[in-house]
């Protein structure tokens, strides 16, 4: 155990249960990374999505996986980035970044994934009263599937982020393949040069929604306590899983660009409207084929929630028992399950309120003021990695004593570049999610704040910096109130003179 976390910590850790293999960690990272949901509010931004797409993937996505494919096979223990940022940087600054990844889950799920499902259900599936009780049910249904699937031993949940990761590979693919099927049936309406040709405006558009999509290599790695051979299997699975994911997202956004034109794409639908084009290739088969189009989506939204919560909850869990968040309540692993349950249901609670508000904020100003919140709690996620990311690249430097079973190629001077672009790219979402219409006021190009976000640009920034400060202020409290879990003089929480932390200098795993 390493000599840098608290006794209760390294007490919780001897409750796992080694269960996933490279296969697992594969369609973990599968299940997480690829935001299916995203792809029609991508593809709302025309070609030039696609154009950014690629940029991205070859800037961004292959650099940042590279970067934790090596950090995560050399810092293996149980929690990810939350004990990377803790060795990196203390845990103070560990805590508030932590809450910043963790919130994020049961807020997307409760005020965003339960609604995408729904709608998708009732319009496909079965009708359902989506202001009403079968609405409410099908949506408390959603979150707290989600949850359970947190708090059962992960030998046995495992399988359905698994089966999710298949569906949701299987029905991108089948899309593509429907696709090009229907092209020569059809014919596409196809991209000019000129609709790929990328623009500022495009830019500032589709930069948080890629990010947001490509962020979460490193997520499987929440739960490497429970990994069978992390230092082999963490590269080379994600190898596997990026390859994947640049697939997942050039295909079938280009797919869905040839078949619907950029003015008739309607956000998060767009990938059902696009299959719906495209299904009427099957002829008389079309609407039981449609049917399993949107049984699979709902399954593979079911499932993307649930990979999340199992790993954002697990990295919150640690950060519990080392001292980081209230004390040793939330920290709490099952003895059985191997399962942090009291900060699972904390998440199922919280999911609930924001559908609950949600539900009862659906018309006139107050729904924009809680869509604005709920914005940016999302985009609390990429706020995050501004502390991950330079996570990664202190360790790279500082720590020499940690063996890297994989090395990025080039030594630390290559790392350093590759982990400070992806810093880059991470600090512009966040700004342009945070601050929206302010780079484009930089490059005189028009913003219309009230048309798109329905609330006044002053309204805008109170609520997100007001979300943000109580979110550091509770990263904050849970660190002051853990502290009877640490030692006073713990290293990491001790400086010297000269101003370095201890830390720095004895991040040694025993």
């Amino acid at each position: 155990m390493s000599s840098i976390n608290t006794k209760y910590m390294d007490e919780q850790q001897g409750k796992l249960h080694r269960t996933l293999g490279r296969l697992d960690i594969v369609l973990l990272t599968i299940a997480a990374v690829i935001s299916i949901e995203i792809l029609g509010q991508l593809s709302s931004y025309g070609g030039e999505t696609f154009t950014w797409l690629v940029i991205l993937v070859i800037t961004f996505l292959i650099p940042y996986a590279l970067l934790f494919s090596e950090t995560g096979s050399a810092f293996t223990e149980e929690g990810g980035c939350y004990n990377w940022v803790k060795r990196a940087f203390g845990r103070r600054v560990a805590s508030i970044s932590t809450v910043f990844y963790w919130v994020t889950t049961p807020v997307w799920i409760g005020g965003s994934m339960a609604f995408l499902a729904g709608e998708t259900f009732h319009q496909f599936l079965l009708p359902l009263d989506l202001a009403g009780p079968s609405g409410y049910l099908f949506y408390l249904a959603f979150i707290w599937t989600t949850v359970i699937s947190a708090i059962a031993s992960l030998r046995w949940a495992k399988w359905l982020p698994n089966s999710g990761a298949v569906a949701k590979v299987g029905l991108l693919f089948l899309f593509v393949v429907t696709t090009i099927i229907y092209g020569f049936q059809h014919g596409f309406s196809g991209i000019s040069a000129a609709d790929l040709s990328p623009t500022l405006l495009g830019l500032f558009g589709v930069a948080p929604l890629l990010l947001f999509g490509f962020l979460g290599f490193e997520a499987a790695n929440g739960a490497a306590g429970e990994m069978k051979n992390p230092q082999k299997d963490v590269p080379k699975g994600l190898t596997q899983s990026t390859f994947i994911a640049a697939c997942c997202y050039l295909l079938p956004i280009l797919a869905i660009l040839l078949v619907i034109p950029k003015d008739e794409i309607t956000g998060v639908s767009g990938l059902m409207e696009a299959v719906g084009e495209v299904f009427v290739v099957y002829g008389p088969a079309a609407p039981v084929m449609m049917t399993v189009a949107a049984a699979l989506f709902v399954h593979v939204l079911v499932t993307q929630g649930a990979a999340w919560m199992i790993v954002s909850d697990r990295v919150q869990g640690i950060a519990a028992a080392d001292g980081s968040f209230f004390g040793g309540f939330f920290g709490k692993f099952h003895r059985i399950l191997g399962t942090p349950i009291r900060i699972n249901l904390l998440s199922g609670v919280l999911a609930s309120v924001f559908l609950i508000a949600s539900l009862t904020l659906i018309e006139g100003s107050s729904a924009a003021v809680f869509g604005v919140v709920l914005t940016i709690s999302i985009s609390t996620y990429l706020i995050s990695y501004l502390a991950i990311i330079p996570a990664a690249i202190k360790l790279r430097l500082s720590d020499t004593r940690t063996h890297r079973p994989f090395r990025l190629p080039g030594g630390n001077r290559v790392f350093v570049i590759l982990g400070v672009i992806c810093t880059a790219w991470v600090a512009l979402g966040s700004w342009v999610a945070v601050f929206p219409g302010t780079l484009e006021a930089v490059f005189g190009l028009d913003y219309p704040f009230v048309e798109i976000w329905g609330v006044e640009q002053q309204v805008y920034t109170t609520f997100t910096l007001g979300t943000l400060g109580f979110l550091a202020a509770l990263g904050l409290a849970g660190y002051i109130f853990g502290a009877k879990l640490r030692v006073p003089s713990a290293p990491e929480d001790r400086e010297e003179p000269d101003g370095e932390s201890v830390q720095d200098r004895t991040s040694v795993l025993d």
